[in-house]
């Protein structure tokens, strides 16, 4: 299905640049071809060849308001002829990063009072480490080191956020890693195998206690967690799983890090999924929805007690980067939150998440679907896995999925994944639940997708 639109870009020159030149992320040897992106509008972005795509994936699962919006290039435009940028170091600020900031804990849930601004979600973490750490170092807790996190978590690339993702691949490489660092069972229920026979959140709590008197209640900072584990799956937690795992850090005076990076600014159909959860973290790390990608900028927002001790230093907080509380990202993050907030698009994600899983449940039944899930606009079909084979199953129903309908999925291991634009029509949805039964019901028994 090719719809076309001029285009002036050589796309073999392109493409032997690309080539020659650009290092690609989880870029796959075996892969040779390169698809050069040069248009986007709403929940489509066209290649140089003029092909249009469903956008399936919102980019990484940021692109809330879409492709294109006018507002927010203009709101860009507008701050850079005033003042592109200025750092935020030492007493400097500008009004951008203050209004931001502001209107962030006006949206957050609980006693989130402060912010810190970032480049992004894996700065995010690695500042969350770091405030989760000095917090106790400066309540005299100096031994209170050791993070908490979860096998088949991502939480980024950078040293700290690196170590904490739990995919082994991620390491291989790059040891070693931060030390101090623990993984735990994800509360994965579709995974049976997990948990020895035992309910879920049950065996996860027992091996979250177990876990804290083994090395010692008063050597662990905090547990970083994805409220929906979005890399691994878009794996949605059981019912109980947080609240409980909440419960029992607090008994312990660990700290809760929700790592919202994926989740936050109306993803799962609240404005951020620990009000879904209904946990309230002492600090919750954002970005990529914070400014739908049109620029890169996160922000770490902090509990009242977690900051009242950041400042105590010499030096006050003692890191920053470059472009914390850059004016322009900041004022992009501003138009960005209007328009998603005059269009209603946490209740569209919420409502549209809910079509969307009802309308996939049936390929349940279909022998290569074990499970299909979500929260809101985080939604996945768990694939069966068929080890004798040994084919990469969702990769190839994606390739099929793209190439003959002109939808971009998102495979992992074992898994299909969507994660759209907010603004997503009800049309493209049909179009995207059509693909996706296409490519499934042609899944042989080794496999392939036929054609």
């Amino acid at each position: 299905m090719t719809h076309t639109v001029g285009s002036a870009v050589d796309t073999a020159a392109m493409t032997a640049l690309d080539s020659a030149h650009v290092i690609h992320p989880h870029r796959l040897a075996r892969h040779s071809e390169t698809i050069v992106m040069v248009r986007g509008e709403g929940s489509r972005v066209w290649d140089t060849e003029g092909r249009e795509y469903l956008d399936g994936t919102a980019g990484l699962a940021l692109t809330q308001v879409g492709h294109g919006r006018p507002e927010l290039a203009a709101a860009a435009e507008r701050q850079m002829r005033q003042l592109d940028y200025y750092p935020s170091f030492w007493e400097y600020s500008n009004p951008r990063a203050i209004e931001l900031a502001t209107r962030l804990i006006e949206l957050a849930p609980g006693d989130l009072t402060k912010v810190f601004f970032t480049s992004g979600g894996s700065d995010g973490v690695e500042a969350a480490i770091r405030m989760a750490r000095l917090y106790h170092y400066q309540r005299g807790a100096t031994g209170r080191t050791v993070i908490l996190s979860r096998r088949g978590a991502y939480h980024g690339v950078g040293y700290g956020s690196g170590s904490l993702t739990g995919f082994a691949d991620y390491h291989v490489g790059f040891s070693p890693m931060l030390p101090d660092v623990q993984h735990l069972t994800p509360p994965w229920a579709y995974r049976r195998e997990l948990f020895d026979g035992h309910d879920p959140t049950d065996f996860c709590l027992r091996e979250l206690e177990r876990t804290i008197e083994e090395i010692g209640p008063g050597r662990i900072a905090a547990f970083v967690g994805e409220p929906v584990m979005g890399v691994a799956g878009m794996v949605t937690p059981p019912d109980d799983y947080w609240s409980r795992a909440e419960a029992l850090l607090r008994a312990h005076g660990i700290l809760l890090v929700a790592d919202e990076v994926i989740c936050g600014y109306g993803r799962t159909g609240h404005w951020f999924a620990s009000e879904r959860y209904d946990i309230t973290p002492d600090i919750m790390v954002t970005a990529k929805g914070l400014t739908s990608g049109y620029f890169p900028l996160g922000a770490v927002l902090v509990s009242g007690a977690v900051a009242e001790q950041l400042d105590l230093g010499p030096d006050g907080f003692p890191i920053g980067y470059t472009y914390t509380g850059h004016p322009t990202g900041c004022a992009v993050a501003l138009a960005n939150l209007d328009v998603i907030e005059r269009e209603n698009l946490v209740r569209r994600a919420a409502e549209l998440g809910r079509s969307l899983l009802a309308a996939l449940a049936p390929l349940a039944d279909l022998p290569v679907v074990g499970e299909v899930r979500g929260a809101g606009l985080m939604i996945a079909l768990e694939l069966v896995r068929d080890t004798a084979a040994g084919t990469a199953v969702g990769a190839n129903i994606a390739r099929y999925v793209r190439e003959e309908h002109g939808i971009i999925v998102r495979p992992h291991e074992t898994v299909v994944s969507i994660s759209p634009p907010l603004v997503l029509t009800d049309a493209e949805a049909d179009r995207l639940v059509a693909a996706l039964r296409d490519a499934l019901t042609r899944v042989g028994p080794d496999g392939t997708v036929r054609r």
